[in-house]
């Protein structure tokens, strides 16, 4: 029953919750989810175990406020990307410099564990409003986990804790996966009057592509963001030396800006085949969306933004920041369902890579400045 958020981090750190969709036949979540349900039980929190997909849990933990305040969720994501690559034991967690090493220790576990604690601590002190803690699954493919948390709990407020080196991030970009297939027409090799090259064709789409995304850079909208960026991800086409290829698949990915849409997003690659088209009459592609995610942004004014950034500067003795990150989280899909948020998290380094460690004092700080926020926001009897 430790309250100390470095020791539930290690603990968390040491259980593997690899993400299947990235790493086919992967452990999952399954064992985080039964450790997390366990140290919320044993606490006293209310605990809930959302699992659709079978062996993929989502565990929320509820403090029940003793009345008459505001709800409040802290959101992180327990699922991590492979082990395979990682230079020491991923799963043994190694303290060291005021570091802790560890695959999660960075993205995210530490912030997970941050916010457990600061449940906890607002359980205690007597928090009037309810405090939702939601240990979501998925977030590294899908986000199916806060997918099915959002079916469930509607609170007043919400707090991601995604690795934000102590900086409140109001904004980060969206994205948007399509497929673009270029045709062409199979033929003999030697019988060029018959076929059509589907792959040079693809070249025009490439040419073009490359263009519009240097457009988006020397333009930039975003106060925060700055603009979008589009780049092709996989190519595949063709079938053997000898034969005209009759199919070129492109796979992209577009990272967007507020305002941008799915639907803006195809109307500008739909612009370019027709464009490509009126120049070339043996020239045809299609576009096929795939998953999209919104980009996230809050207002520096809202309520909840003031309180964090309030906490912030208090617990760290300076100004607190507020900025804008690249990347995706899901802070995009709490905005989404009308639940004003924010994220705060540690500092540390090695999202994905080979080396992974996050900054001891941050996860501290952290689960200070939540403590502090929650009994803000909530109430305190």
């Amino acid at each position: 029953m430790t309250n100390d958020p470095i020791a539930l981090l290690a603990e968390l750190v040491a259980i593997p919750s690899v993400n299947p969709d990235l790493v086919p036949g992967a452990d999952g979540e399954a064992a985080i989810g039964d450790f997390c349900a366990d140290w919320f039980a044993r606490r006293g929190f209310e605990v809930h175990r959302l699992e659709r997909n079978p062996g993929r849990p989502t565990i929320v933990g509820v403090v029940r406020g003793t009345g008459d305040g505001r709800s409040i969720i802290l959101n992180g994501h327990y699922d991590t990307v492979t082990l395979q690559g990682y230079e020491a034991d991923p799963l043994k967690p190694e303290r060291k410099d005021g570091k802790l090493y560890g695959r999660g220790a960075y993205d995210m576990k530490a912030g997970v564990a941050a916010m457990m604690m600061a449940a906890d601590r607002a359980r205690q002190a007597r928090v009037a409003g309810d405090v939702i803690v939601s240990c979501v699954a998925d977030e590294e493919y899908a986000s199916f986990g806060t997918f099915e948390v959002l079916e469930i709990f509607k609170p007043d407020a919400a707090i991601n804790t995604e690795p934000s080196h102590l900086d409140l991030v109001v904004a980060h970009k969206g994205f948007a996966w399509y497929d673009v297939i270029v045709h062409g027409r199979a033929a003999h090799g030697s019988r060029w009057q018959y076929g059509i090259d589907a792959i040079t064709k693809a070249g025009k789409f490439l040419v073009a592509l490359e263009a519009l995304d240097r457009g988006y850079r020397a333009n930039p909208t975003h106060s925060q963001l700055g603009a979008g960026s589009v780049h092709a991800s996989l190519i595949e086409g063709g079938e053997q030396l000898s034969s005209y290829p009759a199919e070129c698949r492109i796979q992209l990915e577009r990272r967007t800006i507020p305002g941008e849409t799915g639907e803006s997003i195809a109307a500008e690659l739909q612009a370019i085949i027709d464009r490509i088209a009126s120049d070339d009459p043996d020239f045809r592609a299609d576009v096929v969306p795939g998953l999209v995610r919104p980009p996230y942004e809050v207002s520096e004014d809202v309520e909840i933004v003031q309180i964090v950034k309030e906490a912030a500067t208090r617990r760290l003795n300076k100004k607190a920041i507020l900025r804008g990150d690249a990347y995706w989280t899901d802070c995009a899909l709490l905005a989404a369902a009308g639940i004003p948020t924010v994220m705060f998290g540690p500092t540390g380094y090695g999202a994905h890579a080979a080396v992974e460690w996050v900054e001891e004092a941050s996860v501290h700080a952290v689960a200070d400045v939540l403590t502090d926020a929650v009994l803000a926001f909530c109430g305190q009897r």
